[in-house]
């Protein structure tokens, strides 16, 4: 992408996640970037391929954090829950919710191209809990997958709210996953019974 393509991907990025997609038009784009109408529709075509490639370039980093997040675990079963303490990254620069639950709000054609970026993003983090839970030896990791998604995307949905039900969603997400994973192997901790002593007696 040429630098003038980045800076309209930019100011495509900070008006569509603020005002709405449908609300924003290319010459406020134009405007914000500081390029011609031309030049824009030269990098992109259309305002659709705009959308689609603001909402790829934001999956991406989404996706990274996610990945770094799970990385970052030493355990499998606290890995499960990595993607709720991204979430929790990732909301202190994006407080206006979900940019792809926002799109999907105003993009409902799944011919569209953002929509199906949008629609592919939610899918991807549903397998990532499923592969996930199964890393972690997890009962019923499909079943627990999409509870540990609705619970996700609750906290994402209510977060402009303003009610911080992240953290709740968290915990519960936490109690799913010991709730369906066996028992560590723990050392006994009863009291081992002595041998028996056998006294010899010479005849």
């Amino acid at each position: 992408m040429t630098p003038a393509g980045r800076r309209i991907v930019a100011a495509a990025e900070e008006l569509f996640y603020h005002r709405g997609i449908t609300a924003v038009g290319v010459d406020l784009i134009a405007e914000h970037s500081g390029v011609t109408k031309r030049t824009l529709y030269n990098q992109f075509g259309s305002k659709d391929r705009l959308v689609a490639t603001y909402l790829a370039e934001r999956d991406q980093r989404w996706r990274s954090l996610v990945r770094a997040a799970v990385d970052a675990c030493d355990d499998p079963v606290e890995a499960v829950t990595a993607p709720f303490d991204a979430l929790r990254t990732w909301s202190e620069t994006n407080a206006r919710g979900c940019a792809f639950i926002n799109a999907l709000a105003e993009l409902p054609d799944p011919s569209h191209p953002a929509h199906r970026i949008a629609a592919a993003q939610k899918l991807w983090l549903l397998n990532l809990f499923e592969e996930l839970a199964t890393a972690a030896g997890c009962s019923g990791p499909a079943t627990l997958a999409t509870r540990l998604l609705v619970l996700h995307e609750g906290a994402v949905a209510t977060q402009p709210l303003s009610l911080d039900t992240l953290p709740h969603s968290t915990d519960l997400a936490r109690s799913l996953v010991q709730a369906g994973t066996p028992p560590r192997h723990q050392p006994s901790s009863r009291t081992p019974t002595p041998a028996p002593q056998w006294s010899y007696h010479l005849l």
